[in-house]
């Protein structure tokens, strides 16, 4: 990666290595941790909720981008009337068997988090300001040894704010005896991306990136044009909870009292025009993947807090599933065009769904699955200036090139879809990145809807 003077945020925060060097090609900690799948901790709670931890006391739940980013950066933004960031999930490094080598689980992730940092590293009045980690930071175990290979090190040359939401992985834990963990639940992400300061990171090994210092593992990050609502979806393969559901799970609803409060918080801004607001959870409320199935339960939970809100999202990201997948869901009073996208292709593991499928689209009841889904690692670039929504995903391919496989736009003011020449004139050299493929794979759009 090409060095440059790096960005120092508000307080000293620290970002991304000077001189990054080449990709690692081997693990500093070998990644065992498939074995505790069956210690006995893990096989006797594997199908139970883990507590959430409370936020931290008297940190506000709303970060504002000014704080991290610095407010010179964030003053350039407003004046050039657009914000660019990423979001992805599953991006940890991990997946190792007969089929695919230590190497090549590296270069997985790697290709993502390259493409990524050479998107910031281009400048430009459109260079991303933030990524936005949609879960699973770290597999198999969210244990503190993995962060210098899994996340640190592939994200080195990173030079702007990570912000991330667990995922199920991040807080699952095991232990050698069955009645406690050999730590607590989501211990090495608080101290990572929940520290009460910014500081260095004993688990970055050496790496310059400082810890991030979010309240809680469920907040709003507050920025130019846009505020992104993240919400916690628990350690379960599936479904994902964000409340206890009526007493269903042992939980608090803390989290739901949150989006509800959010959502409030949030509604005269976005109905002066000013701003998105979109919803992120590791767990897809939509999927068409069978062993990673949409979470009715959470997607019950926010549909509720929407409706006493009077605000529904205008984009929900979550990851889980491993590869990209584009619905549309018609809700709201105004049957507003809402895209749930499904971006958990940051490196883990490029998976087929585990569904037979027809041609999309597909539609089933409110929503429709717009495209097939997509089985290439890659990440969301996205836009917005209050007035269009914009996300594109994008797959590394040859010679450091990125390709975009997709992408979609909503009109804010009217809460529907742009389409074709209207989706391009108001996105016009928004999305584009220097040194980047101008070519677009067109994925399967045949047959009709169900």
């Amino acid at each position: 990666m090409p060095s440059s003077q790096n960005l120092t945020g508000p307080g000293g925060r620290l970002f991304a290595e000077p001189n990054p060097g080449q990709d690692e090609a081997t693990f500093r900690v070998d990644n065992n941790s498939a074995a505790y799948y069956n210690s006995p901790y893990y096989k006797l709670h594997k199908n139970q909720v883990q507590p959430i931890p409370p936020a931290r006391k008297n940190a506000p739940m709303q970060l504002n981008l000014a704080d991290y980013l610095g407010p010179e950066l964030v003053s350039a933004v407003q004046r050039n009337g657009v914000i660019t960031f990423h979001a992805v999930g599953d991006t940890g490094a991990a997946k190792v068997n007969h089929q695919q080598t230590v190497e090549r689980a590296i270069q997985n992730e790697a290709s993502v988090a390259d493409a990524m940092a050479a998107e910031v590293a281009a400048g430009g009045s459109n260079a991303p300001s933030f990524f936005f980690h949609l879960g699973d930071v770290i597999y198999n175990f969210g244990e503190a040894q993995y962060y210098y290979d899994q996340f640190y090190e592939p994200f080195r040359a990173y030079d702007r704010p990570i912000f991330a939401i667990p995922g199920n992985h991040d807080g699952s834990v095991f232990g050698q005896g069955s009645s406690a963990p050999q730590v607590p639940t989501l211990d090495a992400f608080l101290a990572n991306f929940c520290s009460s300061a910014p500081g260095p990171s004993p688990d970055a090994g050496g790496l310059v990136r400082s810890v991030m210092t979010q309240p809680a593992v469920y907040f709003t990050l507050d920025a130019p044009f846009v505020s992104i609502i993240g919400l916690y979806s628990n350690v379960l393969e599936g479904p994902g909870v964000i409340s206890s559901q009526d007493g269903m799970f042992p939980v608090t609803d803390d989290q739901l009292d949150f989006l509800q409060s959010e959502l409030t918080r949030l509604a005269p801004d976005r109905q002066a025009g000013n701003l998105a607001v979109i919803l992120a959870l590791h767990h897809p409320p939509l999927s068409a993947d069978a062993q990673h199935a949409g979470s009715t339960g959470a997607q019950a939970d926010i549909d509720a807090a929407c409706k006493a809100a009077g605000l529904w999202p205008d984009l929900v990201l979550s990851g889980h599933a491993h590869l990209y997948q584009r619905f549309t869901r018609v809700v709201g009073p105004n049957n507003q065009q809402t895209p749930y996208i499904v971006a958990g292709s940051g490196g883990y593991a490029a998976t087929p769904p585990q569904t037979k499928l027809g041609p999309a689209p597909i539609t089933v009841g409110d929503h429709t699955l717009e495209i097939d889904p997509i089985i290439k690692f890659g990440y969301l670039s996205i836009t917005c200036d209050a007035r269009t929504l914009s996300v594109a995903f994008r797959v590394p391919v040859a010679n450091g090139k990125v390709q975009a496989m997709d992408s979609v736009s909503v009109d804010l003011q009217t809460g529907k879809l742009l389409t074709g020449s209207s989706a391009k004139s108001r996105t016009k050299g928004r999305a584009g990145g220097k040194g980047k493929s101008a070519g677009k794979a067109s994925p399967r759009h045949g047959g009709k809807k169900k």
